[in-house]
């Protein structure tokens, strides 16, 4: 791909840095938004490089990376949609093609509803629907708990916590919070506080408000939705996450080789295959 053009757009509360890759070759292809929440633009290289064929944007959440975020500023699901909509306004590439991980999936519910002039089709992949689930009401407490667990004891006890609900298969019992904490050094974590606290996931995402998405508004919006979720994962929260979206608006989910980071081969999941990934969402957008 081209070298990307780097820019950045000022929103309230925050200094957004987006990254803009131009087609190797004229195109009759829509630009292509890929974003993930909190993930910045770092993460989705590999599922850029395929797309050498279109306009390729991509950027870092505000709080992560480049991008700045002022620390009382708020931070919710519709707070995330609307950058995204400066983004697109700023970089003047709209309407696009998106394709929008784990949070940002959740949060581009919002904003395919808010702005529909910005988007024509939306992949959201393994959005964390909590709201949605049998076990909203211990989720959002097991979410609560670890919130508070970074601030009273610092990023390895809330990142342990994390990973071990990640990890869970099904749904969650309601006594699930009265098992042991996980031991952060299991997972090479930190045990220490270095006092820190503006990890993006841990005081942020998890703290926003839950989101549930308008299923009324959705279905009339003219922008196509299309539920997704990993082939691996069956059972952890984010892959039901995404069929409970597919539930809610009566459509089956369309399953991704990999797994919750499907578009990337990393030392956590080597076996992911991002070329077959980006091969199954040119399927999806050449529809």
């Amino acid at each position: 791909m081209t070298e990307p053009i780097t820019r950045t757009v000022r929103v309230p509360g925050a200094v957004l840095t987006y990254d803009i890759r131009e087609a190797e070759t004229p195109s009759e292809h829509r630009p292509l938004f890929i974003f993930g929440s909190p993930m910045g633009a770092s993460g989705f290289e590999q599922l850029a490089s395929h797309f050498g064929d279109r306009t390729v944007i991509t950027y870092d959440p505000r709080g992560m990376e480049r991008s700045t975020r002022e620390l009382d500023s708020e931070l919710t699901a519709e707070v995330h949609a609307d950058d995204y909509h400066r983004v697109i306004e700023a970089a003047q590439l709209g309407p696009v093609d998106a394709f929008a991980s784990s949070g940002g999936a959740m949060c581009a519910l919002h904003w395919v509803v808010a702005h529909p002039e910005d988007v024509r089709t939306l992949v959201a992949h393994e959005p964390p629907l909590v709201a949605l689930l049998e076990d909203r009401e211990t989720a959002i407490k097991v979410n609560a708990d670890i919130v508070d667990t970074y601030q009273r004891k610092g990023y390895g006890p809330a990142m342990a916590k994390f990973i071990q609900l990640v990890m869970h298969q099904g749904p969650l019992p309601d006594n699930y919070l009265d098992q042991p904490a996980p031991n952060p050094a299991q997972f090479g974590l930190p045990t220490e506080d270095d006092g820190s606290r503006d990890d993006l996931l841990l005081s942020g995402n998890l703290a926003m408000p839950p989101f549930v998405p308008d299923a009324n508004a959705l279905g009339a919006s003219p922008v196509r939705v299309i539920p997704a979720i990993g082939a691996l994962g069956e059972g952890g929260l984010a892959r039901r996450g995404g069929e409970a979206l597919a539930e809610l608006l009566g459509v089956e989910p369309v399953i991704f080789p990999g797994d919750h980071g499907g578009f990337a081969a990393n030392e956590w999941s080597p076996n992911n295959d991002p070329a077959a990934f980006a091969a199954k969402l040119r399927e999806l957008l050449d529809e």
